[in-house]
């Protein structure tokens, strides 16, 4: 890489952060952590992100096209820079913010791991699981909530799987509202 490289603008950046902000949008949704049972935490908050963030770079980097890998990569980093500012807003010092940053996208990577495994496979059971270890690790969900949180990641993923790529390139996603169980978990 050269030194003009450094100041060259990544031409995916700006649809990147858009994804990023549907991304966030739709994580933030209340019925996420009011109907589903997913703790409205920062940690609780980061796996809704994470999740939905998992959804779309899958997507993106499925495609036979160097250029939406590319835009799944700038996500990613769009993700990451976010994390930071957190952290830091959060009080982590300037000395630890490297290994917390790490240690965030380490989990991420599982996490990643976890709901592709989960998602491929035939049955629920294994994307229950990684739900479970993962996005409600910190409380107790009814059955019902894991169970209905599945649904939403395979909707989710089979919706992204249908959006058409050029507007995923463009930075423009709409995310299906979360379905409400009609009685309570």
């Amino acid at each position: 890489m050269g030194l003009f490289n450094l100041f060259r603008r990544n031409p995916h950046e700006a649809a990147a952060r858009a994804l990023y902000g549907a991304v966030v949008a739709q994580s933030r949704l209340p019925a996420f952590y009011e109907a589903y049972g997913v703790p409205d935490t920062p940690d609780g908050r980061f796996d809704m992100i994470a999740v939905h963030a998992f959804a779309v770079m899958r997507r993106l980097g499925g495609a036979d096209n160097k250029a939406a890998r590319d835009l799944s990569q700038t996500l990613f980093d769009v993700m990451f820079v976010d994390v930071d500012r957190n952290l830091r807003e959060m009080g982590i010092s300037d000395i630890r913010i490297g290994s917390n940053v790490k240690a965030v996208a380490r989990a991420f990577y599982g996490r990643i791991d976890a709901y592709d495994a989960g998602l491929k496979a035939g049955d629920d059971g294994l994307l229950r699981g990684a739900l479970s270890r993962n996005l409600f690790r910190k409380s107790s969900p009814s059955e019902a909530q894991v169970g209905h949180m599945a649904a939403y990641v395979r909707r989710l993923a089979a919706d992204l799987d249908a959006w058409p790529l050029d507007d995923l390139m463009a930075g423009r996603v709409d995310f299906a509202a979360p379905r409400i169980p009609e009685s309570p978990p």
